[in-house]
């Protein structure tokens, strides 16, 4: 019960960098199977600032915060993110060090997207990790113009 209940805040949440992959409940199923489920508790660390982090994390309940320690001005020190948000999209992708930190504001229970068995994915089901991709990609570039609207020097 506990993973319907992430897909089913994955696909209510509407804010502009929403995960929004078109998967139905067969492809949610096996996307389940290669994810792993983390609790954390609060005020734990889930991705450190600077440091190499190669997974793509669900939110499934509780509330974390993203933070920038040198955020640009113009842009938010910190981010609260809701249940059904992604986190860490770029480090699945990229192999560079964190932009931000990631912490527990409450108790949370993350689904974890971890480079091996994401690879693993894209070898077997190479459409439904497409549109992982696809999804993911939306993530960031919904990310990428909050910062270039907030922040235009930094385009």
């Amino acid at each position: 019960m506990e993973f319907e209940e992430l897909v089913r805040a994955v696909q209510s949440l509407t804010d502009d960098d929403a995960f929004r992959a078109r998967l139905d409940a067969q492809q949610w199923r096996t996307l389940g199977g290669y994810l792993t489920q983390h609790e954390v508790p609060r005020g734990t660390a889930l991705i450190r600032e600077g440091e190499v982090d190669r997974s793509l994390y669900f939110l499934g309940q509780g509330s974390l915060q993203l933070f920038r320690r040198d955020a640009p001005p113009g842009l938010p020190r910190v981010v609260m993110l809701r249940p059904g948000a992604v986190v860490g999209e770029a480090g699945l992708f990229s192999g560079a060090p964190q932009a931000a930190g990631v912490e527990a504001m409450t108790g949370a229970r993350v689904w974890a997207l971890r480079l091996p068995r994401f690879e693993e994915l894209c070898s077997r089901t190479p459409a439904l990790a497409l549109e992982v991709i696809r999804g993911a990609g939306g993530v960031l570039a919904a990310r990428a113009r909050l910062q270039t609207t907030r922040h235009p020097a930094a385009a």
